[in-house]
């Protein structure tokens, strides 16, 4: 019985070493996968998104490769907003136009963005009062975003785009407005951090309930 589990455990260090020694195989894999995803990118996204994908492209993009925005969807999510788009946006839906295989490879380009894996501290739950959201958000948040949510071209993404609403978690918007975007005009608004506005948890929680209000039932 002993030389069988000793027997057993050379066989499982065998096999751990292979697979180290062979992880190459997988790296090399997803290289081919980011490359392909890059040459996705150039052809339909670097004219809004820019080469750096930080939104410095000739038409207006918002910023993707962002660590604060990376580190809040997963690759899902990613694949959600390039199939789907934005409706009435300049973000169209690249599914019918784009294969599975190209739409998996352009996630695995972006996410090579993704160097700092940043941990929020975020409710367990986001609920809150909308109408009390709608008093903070137009005081806040009604410059870039616009006074129905729409967006303004440069400075604030559409809210109250059906799309958005759809593929996009109360958690996730509450990241947004609590730690904003580094490198771009969405600074942090949650209390302690270093941003112009200092709001409570409810606060951001009651501005998330008026957005989530404009979604269609």
């Amino acid at each position: 019985m002993k030389k069988i589990l000793i027997g057993s455990y050379i066989l499982i260090i065998i096999g751990i070493t292979f697979c180290i020694e062979n992880s190459d195989l997988f790296n090399a894999k997803n290289s081919k996968s980011i490359a392909a995803g890059e040459k996705v990118y150039n052809k339909n996204c670097l004219i809004c998104h820019g080469k750096t994908g930080k939104g410095e492209g000739s038409k207006a993009g918002t910023a993707i490769n962002n660590q604060h925005f990376l580190s809040s969807v997963s690759d899902k999510d990613l694949y959600n907003y390039v199939k789907f788009g934005r409706e009435a946006t300049a973000m169209r839906a690249f599914g019918s136009g784009v294969s599975e295989k190209d739409l998996k490879n352009l996630v695995a380009f972006m996410r090579e963005w993704h160097t700092e894996e940043i941990k929020f501290d975020t409710p367990k739950t986001v609920s809150g009062n909308p109408e009390k959201g709608k008093e903070k958000y137009n005081l806040y948040c009604l410059t870039c975003h616009g006074e129905t949510g729409s967006g303004k071209q440069r400075m604030g993404t559409a809210l109250s785009n059906p799309m958005y609403l759809r593929y996009t978690t109360d958690k996730q918007i509450w990241i947004d407005i609590a730690y904003g975007r580094e490198e771009t005009r969405m600074g942090p608004s949650l209390k302690s951090l270093d941003g112009a506005r200092q709001l409570k948890e409810k606060d951001i929680s009651d501005i998330v309930s008026y957005i989530r209000s404009w979604e269609k039932k």
